[in-house]
């Protein structure tokens, strides 16, 4: 009886540790999927002007993609998967980046435009 019961315990233990184990594989993020997602912020970003409005940060999101896809080709899943998530946040701060310095360059011609305007505008009405 006595043999039995450890027999049961030990299988107990090795089901459990199995389950763990299957468990902490399924809750591990796929670093593919994060590595998709940062590669479609890159673009986006690339579309939307950060190679000329946003290059560091841009270079930044780069580096950070290469590296996860190193990590991934080596089944560093971890490391894979962080590099993935900060390449995108890179990725969509060189976005905005870029959508907020392309909007100022807007602004700042559309002030100049107002400005020689409005000095047509005096120059027009005081004909001296």
């Amino acid at each position: 009886m006595n043999k039995i019961s450890i027999r049961t315990g030990t299988a107990a233990a090795f089901c459990a540790a199995a389950i763990a184990a299957v468990g902490g594989c399924a809750s591990t993020p796929v670093p593919n999927e994060k590595i998709a997602v940062a590669q479609a912020s890159l673009q986006r970003a690339e579309q939307n002007g950060a190679p000329e409005y946003a290059p560091v940060e841009l270079a930044t999101a780069r580096d950070k993609l290469a590296r996860a896809q190193a990590a991934a080709a080596h089944h560093d899943e971890l490391p894979a998967t962080q590099l993935a998530e900060q390449a995108n946040v890179d990725a969509q701060l060189a976005e905005a980046t870029a959508s907020e310095k392309q909007s100022a360059k807007a602004a700042a011609q559309f002030d100049a435009s107002l400005q020689a305007l409005r000095q047509s505008t005096m120059q027009n009405a005081n004909p001296n």
